[in-house]
């Protein structure tokens, strides 16, 4: 069990709604890393939370979660959203789905990471990162809302 207040003296939050077996996930799974590398060490640390079913989905279950966590390497905490209650209390629909937080824990920035899923080179907005730089800087973000790019959540039936 972990809860946003473990974590102390932070700025925020960048909570991710990921998995394993999403092409997208994948797909955005190193700058999700980068994400944590870049902003931690500022105060706005990377909860990655896995909400699907692995009912639905064996490569998304618990265990999968661990190994993949070990072969890449993940800076964060991957979370596995059992009851699969959390992601509905945020309002995600899609992995990944990023809520980006204040130290208040006030939804600031909601959607995708950027917006170009294939090459992250290529992207022309940055939104979480816009949205955190805008929070460090005591600012509000530009934008606060984008369309989540991805996979569907995978529920029990």
């Amino acid at each position: 069990m972990v809860s946003l207040t473990d974590y102390k003296e932070v700025k925020g939050y960048i909570v991710v709604f990921t998995c394993n077996h999403c092409p997208y996930a994948q797909l955005y799974e190193q700058r999700i890393i980068d994400l944590h590398n870049k902003y931690n060490p500022r105060g706005f640390p990377v909860i990655a939370i896995n909400p699907n079913s692995p009912i639905i989905v064996e490569e998304d279950s618990y265990e999968e979660m661990q190994r993949r966590s070990r072969q890449k390497h993940y800076p964060f905490v991957y979370l596995f959203d059992e009851e699969q209650d959390v992601y509905q209390k945020f309002g995600a629909t899609r992995t990944p789905h990023v809520f980006v937080l204040d130290a208040g824990m006030v939804v600031r920035y909601i959607g995708a990471i950027d917006d170009n899923p294939e090459l992250p080179s290529l992207a022309k907005n940055r939104w979480v990162e816009s949205a955190v730089d805008a929070l460090l800087n005591g600012e509000k973000p530009i934008t606060e809302f984008t369309r989540a790019i991805g996979c569907t959540i995978k529920k029990k039936p």
